[in-house]
C-alpha cells in the first residue's frame, strides 16, 4: 500500500468554524486514516496552521501535536509540500487569498460563500480552470444525516410531484452584553461580509438546487432584528447586516420553497434546522439527523373545528425513516470527496461556479428585500 501526504494550508483555523469542523473533525482524523484511492493509494494530509494570531496557532498546534504553523501566508503558499490550500476567513479576505494560492498552483476548496459578488467567484474559477487546478466549495447541508435520508426518499420517487419546500432555520444568538454571543461579531457587520442572507442563501441555494431543481426566482424580506450587539471583547458596536430573512424560492417544475433563517427565534422544534417536503404521494420532515414521513395512503383526515380541543396526535402519525447506514461527519465526507476529485478525477459538483450561484441567490435575496419585489436569478 503506498501512503501519499500531502500538505494543506489551513487559513482561518483559529475561527470557530475552521478549527471545530475542518481541523478537528475533518483533517485530524484524514490525517490517520487518509483516503484511499482505487490503486491503492492512500492520501494523508498534514495540516499546515495559517492565520494572524501567532499565539492562538501555536497553541492549536501544540494541542494536536502539529509541527507547521505560520503568519505568513505567501510562505505557506511557497512551500513545495503544501498541495492544497484551504479558506475559513471571513468572506471578505476569500478573494485575495485564493488568489494568491491559485497564483502559486495550489488547488483550492473554500467555506461559503466563495466571494462577495458573482463576478468574483466567476473570475476564480476561470483563474483555476486556467490554471489546470482543483476547486470546490463547502456544501456541508448535503451531507447531514437528515439531508441525505431525504434525498433517499427523493432518489426512490416517494412524493410522487413535489408541491413545496418549508424551511425553519436558527436559534437566539445572545447579544453579548450578559451573556456570550455563540457566533462571531463580524457576522452582524455588513462592512465586514456578515449577514444571514450573504451566510444562510448559499447554503439553500446548493440544498434547493441538488434536491429539486434550479431556483428560478426570489422573492425576500430581510431585516436587522436586533441593532445593537456586543463584541468578543465586550464592547457594544451596531449591528449593519441582517440577522433574519424571510424567503420564498421558486424552483423549475414548479416547486415553491419557504424558508425563515433568523438569528433571533427561540427554538420549537425537534433540531435547529427542520424542512418539510409535500409530495401529490407523501410528505416528509427532515432536520439534521431525522426523518420522518407521511405516505398518501396513511395520511389523516383532520376536520377543522376551533370549538374543540385537538384528538389527532400529530406527531405520532409519521413515521421515522432508519438509518440504513453508519453517516460520518458531513465536513470529512466533503472532505474526502474533495481529495478523491483532486487525486483521483472523480465528479465534484461544488465547485467556484455552483459558489457562483450561491452568491447570485444572496445578491437576488437583498436586492428583491431592498425593492419590496420578486428578482429573477440569473443562470451561472
Amino acid at each position: 500500500m503506498a501512503v501519499r501526504t500531502i500538505g494543506v494550508a489551513v487559513n482561518g483555523v483559529t475561527g470557530r468554524m475552521g478549527y471545530r469542523q475542518h481541523l478537528v473533525r475533518s483533517l485530524l482524523p484524514l490525517r490517520e486514516e487518509g483516503v484511499r484511492l482505487p490503486d491503492g493509494t492512500v492520501i494523508k494530509v498534514e495540516p499546515v496552521l495559517v492565520g494572524r494570531n501567532a499565539d492562538k496557532l501555536k497553541e492549536i498546534a501544540e494541542r494536536h501535536d502539529l509541527a507547521r504553523w505560520t503568519t505568513d501566508l505567501d510562505a505557506a503558499l511557497a512551500d513545495p509540500s503544501v498541495e492544497i490550500y484551504f479558506d475559513s476567513q471571513v468572506t471578505s479576505k476569500h478573494v485575495e487569498s485564493i488568489t494568491k494560492a491559485l497564483e502559486a498552483g495550489k488547488h483550492v476548496y473554500t467555506e461559503k460563500p466563495v466571494s462577495e459578488t458573482v463576478d468574483e467567484a466567476l473570475r476564480l474559477a476561470q483563474l483555476a480552470d486556467d490554471k489546470g487546478l482543483k476547486h470546490g466549495v463547502v456544501a456541508d447541508k448535503l451531507y447531514l444525516p437528515g439531508i441525505r435520508k431525504l434525498k433517499r426518499l427523493l432518489d426512490g420517487g416517494f412524493f410522487g410531484r413535489v408541491l413545496s419546500v418549508r424551511g425553519e432555520f436558527g436559534y437566539w444568538v445572545f447579544e453579548g452584553d450578559w451573556q456570550p454571543a455563540q457566533r462571531p461579531s463580524w457576522n452582524y457587520r455588513a462592512q465586514d461580509g456578515g449577514g444571514i442572507v450573504s451566510d444562510m442563501f448559499c447554503h439553500w441555494s446548493y440544498l434547493l438546487h441538488d434536491l429539486f431543481g434550479r431556483v428560478e426566482a426570489v422573492t425576500a424580506k430581510a431585516v436587522t432584528h436586533i441593532p445593537t450587539r456586543w463584541d468578543e471583547q465586550g464592547a457594544e458596536y451596531a449591528a449593519t447586516a441582517d440577522d433574519a430573512a424571510y424567503g420564498i424560492f421558486e424552483i423549475e417544475n414548479g416547486v415553491i420553497a419557504q424558508i425563515n433563517s433568523s438569528w433571533c427565534v427561540r427554538v420549537r422544534r425537534d433540531e435547529l434546522v427542520e424542512f418539510q417536503v409535500d409530495g401529490t404521494e407523501g410528505s416528509a420532515v427532515a432536520g439534521l439527523r431525522e426523518c420522518f414521513v407521511q405516505p398518501r395512503a396513511v395520511t389523516p383526515k383532520p376536520v377543522w373545528n376551533p370549538d374543540l380541543p385537538v384528538t389527532h396526535p400529530f406527531r405520532d402519525q409519521w413515521q421515522q425513516v432508519p438509518d440504513n447506514e453508519d453517516f460520518d461527519n458531513g465536513f470529512k465526507v466533503q472532505w474526502a470527496e474533495f481529495l478523491r476529485h483532486v487525486y483521483q478525477g472523480t465528479p465534484f459538483p461544488h465547485d467556484f461556479r455552483a459558489g457562483a450561484r450561491g452568491v447570485a441567490l444572496a445578491a437576488a435575496g437583498l436586492q428583491s428585500s431592498s425593492e419590496g419585489r420578486r428578482v429573477e436569478i440569473p443562470n451561472v
